[in-house]
């Protein structure tokens, strides 16, 4: 059965590239400090504790994706997919809450390193492929997302975000994964 995922609608797609329009959403998420690929490790266990009970109602919540990774100083804009940015070897990686979620009602993380957050509607600029989960992948793709930002005359008002959605055992040539970058829509 596929994870629920963040909900968005197409405003344009060439090819592997995609122009979204996210709905507003409610995000757990968590910073951990690391490398591009254990980052997105660490914070998952932690996060993945807080859905299935480590919160103050000991509520299980369904595992929803991506999982979206991104930089400290940035805002996560959904956890679709995994995004990661690397600062000062710092990460933000999210969890998307399940669609029928009200900030006000979800239970409060018994981790005090787990932050809910709203997240607004929002266009994002995105290009999917396939693969394992490296960082060489990460960067050809997003210069090739950037790209495609400049050639479309959008102006991104963000840093980008790397999203997974499979599970690890997911044959790398199955894997969904996705770099989506924020923009500004005039």
């Amino acid at each position: 059965m596929a994870a629920q995922e963040a909900k968005y609608s197409v405003m344009l797609k060439e090819q592997n590239f995609e122009l979204r329009v996210y709905e507003p959403h409610i995000v757990a998420e968590t910073a951990v400090e690391g490398s591009f690929s254990s980052a997105g490790n660490k914070a998952f266990g932690r996060l993945f504790k807080y859905i299935t009970g480590n919160n103050t109602a000991r509520q299980s919540m369904r595992m929803t994706s991506p999982v979206a990774q991104g930089a400290t100083n940035q805002k996560i804009a959904m956890t679709s997919p995994v995004g990661q940015q690397q600062v000062d070897g710092n990460w933000v990686v999210s969890f998307v809450m399940p669609a029928d979620s009200v900030l006000e009602t979800l239970p409060e993380p018994n981790d005090p390193k787990i932050v809910l957050r709203q997240i607004p509607a929002q266009h994002m600029a995105v290009i999917r492929y396939s693969g394992l989960w490296r960082a060489k992948s990460y960067k050809a793709n997003c210069a090739a997302l950037q790209a495609w930002i400049q050639k479309q005359g959008f102006t991104a008002i963000g840093e980008p975000i790397w999203a997974r959605y499979n599970p690890p055992f997911t044959p790398w040539f199955l894997r969904r994964n996705e770099v989506l970058i924020p923009i500004q829509m005039q």
